[in-house]
């Protein structure tokens, strides 16, 4: 009960803050490309659940292919790209927060079709809780795209190689976790957008090299 508090708090008090920014990035995004500013997808959630998650949209409408991409798919958009790198396109799933079918801090929501692949116990581990905006996991694979983009088969080496690496840090999670544990990880999430952010400023202010 304590973790949904503060998880209702925490999306509450985040909304308000992003609001602004919420709006701008809906506006980019309608703006860059033809299709609708949120995209909906089927996730797992708690105790097997699926769940419909919020995020920005950021590839074209059109687009077809498997469910991870790389750094440099064709199919993000250029408003799309910037989201990706700066995880604003995370920003709306404050609203599953609310909704109850997601944490602020839990093992990442995955595709159904790939959940399938974490193995009958570790599932049953994982799926006892609600999935997070973010996690440890994600903190070390936050430059995910950027691996994906070195190998020749992007889906072959995410199911392979990230997935049962995220695996064990989302059962790792699940047996450790603590409210102090948590805090840490949110903290330390938000330092690292803010330094992503800052990051693709500095690199639109550069002068182009002539």
């Amino acid at each position: 009960m304590g973790k949904r508090l503060f998880d209702v708090f925490c999306a509450a008090v985040g909304l308000v803050v992003s609001s602004p920014v919420l709006l701008l990035v809906a506006v980019a995004v309608r703006l860059d490309s033809p299709g609708p500013v949120m995209f909906r997808q089927v996730r797992m959630g708690r105790h097997g659940k699926t769940f419909r998650i919020h995020k920005f949209r950021t590839m074209r409408t059109d687009a077809a292919g498997p469910s991870v991409s790389a750094q440099g798919d064709r199919r993000i958009t250029r408003v799309g790209a910037v989201l990706r790198r700066t995880k604003m396109d995370e920003l709306p799933q404050l609203l599953d927060v609310l909704s109850g079918q997601m944490s602020m801090v839990g093992p990442r929501p995955e595709v159904p079709e790939y959940a399938e692949l974490w193995g009958a116990e570790a599932k049953a581990v994982i799926l006892s809780l609600r999935p997070g905006i973010t996690d440890p996991a994600s903190l070390v694979f936050r430059h995910e795209g950027d691996q994906l983009a070195l190998v020749p088969d992007p889906e072959k080496y995410y199911i392979r190689v990230l997935l049962p690496q995220k695996v064990a840090l989302y059962v790792e999670y699940v047996a450790t976790r603590t409210f102090r544990g948590d805090l840490a990880v949110l903290f330390r999430t938000v330092w690292v957008v803010l330094a992503s952010k800052r990051s693709s400023m500095r690199e639109a202010l550069r002068p182009p090299v002539s």
